[in-house]
């Protein structure tokens, strides 16, 4: 196979981007099984007796009595309820595992640290990689001989795999299946040496990253910036409950959570945009225009075997789908809102709809 790397410019930089058939590839992530090696994320490992309860105070998710064999999403936020870092989380063994962007690992090992005080947790660097599995075919026999699996765990449930790691599986739409497999790192490569002998095909993380666009699912750092909050990606809700509890308190950026939650509607909402596949292709961050004026930014750009080209944007809430875009930057293409993908407008908040309960009781 020969591989071809993603460009230095990407969050992937270093990683496989495709083996020489990108949409084979994401057909085969449709049809039957692949696996990408995702290894560039960060892994970190919290230890101790208080690491649930701590962790708990300062992250968005309710993860103070965060059973064995599961996982979730996590937010850390800013004052303002603006979010800083996203992780998944899997409790598993005594030990707390979370994972990220390879750009956050070290700010947020760092944070973490700097919170510990006198909490008996002790966070720290793992040496363990990420390999996401994708397609129909995960169940067959061979695939579940190689994981040491007599049958898939289910939806945000994880179990222990031989030789150290673990096995997640990724709550998803539509009865897709997602692993991820996150294992030491000395040990990559015979994973995938493993996987591919029991017919799971190698496949770059292009294919990852269009099926994760298809699914609407957002990432930190391209598709979201440094004004989102929670609301406007769809951390809160969705498949696992999002990575945002609503009925715990005492976090940073609770407040905001808790107005836009009861009172409000978030400014900007996440959307799938259909791009004119006839010229190059615009980029991360580029706005999005309509008659000339800019109502939101583009996420991630991928080509997707089926969708065309696609990306994530945020856009200015309330804008119609069938407005006609166009994108800024260097290249100016045609862009469609997926009509689908529009998350409802017309729902009250459960603050203000209490409010308007009182005051129909009062006339």
């Amino acid at each position: 196979m020969s591989a071809v790397r993603t460009p230095d410019n990407s969050p992937d930089a270093g990683a496989v981007w495709h083996y020489g058939d990108p949409l084979g590839e994401q057909r085969s992530a449709t049809l039957d099984a692949v696996v990408v090696d995702r290894s560039n994320r960060a892994v970190i490992k919290l230890t101790g007796a208080d690491r649930r309860s701590w962790l708990h105070s300062l992250s968005s998710q309710h993860v103070s009595e965060q059973p064995d064999g599961t996982s979730t999403e996590n937010l850390s936020l800013d004052g303002q309820g603006r979010v800083e870092d996203h992780w998944v989380q899997t409790e598993l063994g005594g030990i707390t595992y979370l994972d990220t962007e390879e750009s956050r690992g070290e700010p947020l090992l760092a944070y973490l640290r700097k919170m510990v005080f006198w909490a008996d947790v002790a966070p720290a660097a793992a040496d363990l990689a990420v390999l996401s599995l994708l397609g129909p075919g995960l169940p067959e026999s061979a695939v579940l001989a190689t994981l040491g699996l007599k049958e898939l765990p289910a939806e945000s449930e994880a179990v222990p795999v031989e030789g150290g790691g673990f096995l997640r599986r990724m709550p998803t739409e539509r009865g897709q299946i997602e692993l991820d497999l996150v294992v030491p790192r000395a040990g990559v490569a015979d994973w995938l040496s493993r996987l591919e002998s029991a017919g799971v095909r190698r496949a770059g993380v292009w294919a990852y990253e269009a099926h994760r666009v298809a699914a609407q699912r957002p990432r930190l750092g391209v598709d979201t910036d440094d004004r989102t909050i929670p609301h406007e990606v769809g951390w809160i809700g969705g498949p696992g409950q999002g990575a945002v509890h609503l009925d715990k308190g005492c976090y940073r950026g609770q407040e905001t959570v808790a107005r836009v939650h009861n009172l409000g509607k978030p400014p900007r909402m996440l959307v799938l945009v259909h791009l004119d596949g006839s010229g190059d292709r615009p980029v991360t961050g580029d706005p999005l225009l309509a008659g000339g004026r800019v109502v939101g930014r583009l996420g991630t750009v991928v080509d997707h075997v089926d969708l065309g080209p696609i990306a994530l944007a945020l856009v200015k809430r309330g804008i119609p789908a069938e407005t006609a875009l166009t994108t800024g930057g260097e290249h100016e293409v045609a862009a469609e809102i997926d009509p689908d993908s529009v998350p409802p407008t017309d729902a009250v908040g459960a603050g203000r709809l209490a409010v308007e309960r009182l005051r129909r009781g009062a006339l």
